[in-house]
């Protein structure tokens, strides 16, 4: 697992660690003993052969960025930060892992609801997660029957990095409101789904965009 020292990726490490044995490789050392910890930096840094496993049975990518702001504020570099960060990084992680994938992995990576339902101030890391998207629809039809490729979309989940948007009572109860389920998404949400797309209980299961969003992608109920 690339990422998982906090949010998302933590809450999916605690799930896993009970029934497999669990590697994340990120910038910061997860709050527990009973997981493999590898220091990296996806950004920057190169995974060696000797860090990984010798045959990898699941991989999620979860680093990305919360980047909003109205087109006309943002650069091009913006948008090519956004662009590493969410899709290029896994590509080149991906590259140093497929070799070690098992005949019957599964990958999990991360989208948003806002490629799917366009929202104002989301251009650059809709554009960025819909890469990621594409990206994950060819490898599922590359890589099939072997390894299955699969993608979380979730709306906004309350977790370290979507922070700003959710440090206070007002704006928590304000983007609940944005949600049919009336409420925002915890880190236990997606990685309930995650771990499923990660188990054999999913293996006909490939190729597939799944919204974890409350609701927030099909319905309007206002």
């Amino acid at each position: 697992m690339i990422g998982g020292s906090h949010g998302i990726g933590h809450a999916i490490a605690q799930r896993l660690k009970e029934e497999h044995q669990v590697t994340i490789a990120s910038r910061s050392k997860p709050e527990t003993d009973d997981i493999d910890y590898i220091e990296f930096d996806a950004t920057s840094d190169e995974l060696s052969d000797d860090d990984l496993p010798d045959e990898i049975d699941g991989f999620v990518f979860c680093p990305g960025s919360i980047n909003l702001k109205p087109f006309k504020m943002l650069s091009i570099d913006d948008y090519e930060a956004d662009l590493q960060i969410n899709f290029l990084t896994a590509v080149k992680v991906l590259k140093q892992v497929m070799p070690k994938l098992s005949d019957s992995a599964s990958v999990v990576l991360f989208s948003t609801v806002a490629v799917n339902t366009g929202m104002p101030f989301h251009s650059s890391v809709a554009a960025a997660k819909g890469a990621i998207e594409g990206f994950a629809k060819a490898m599922a039809a590359e890589y099939a029957p072997k390894v299955r490729f699969n993608v979380i979309a979730p709306s906004l989940t309350d977790t370290p990095m979507a922070e700003k948007l959710l440090n206070s009572e007002k704006k928590k109860e304000k983007m609940a409101e944005r949600h049919p389920m009336k409420r925002v998404g915890t880190p236990d949400d997606i990685a309930e789904v995650a771990t499923f797309l990660l188990s054999d209980k999913s293996n006909w299961i490939t190729g597939q965009i799944i919204g974890v969003d409350g609701g927030m992608s099909t319905l309007n109920i206002n």
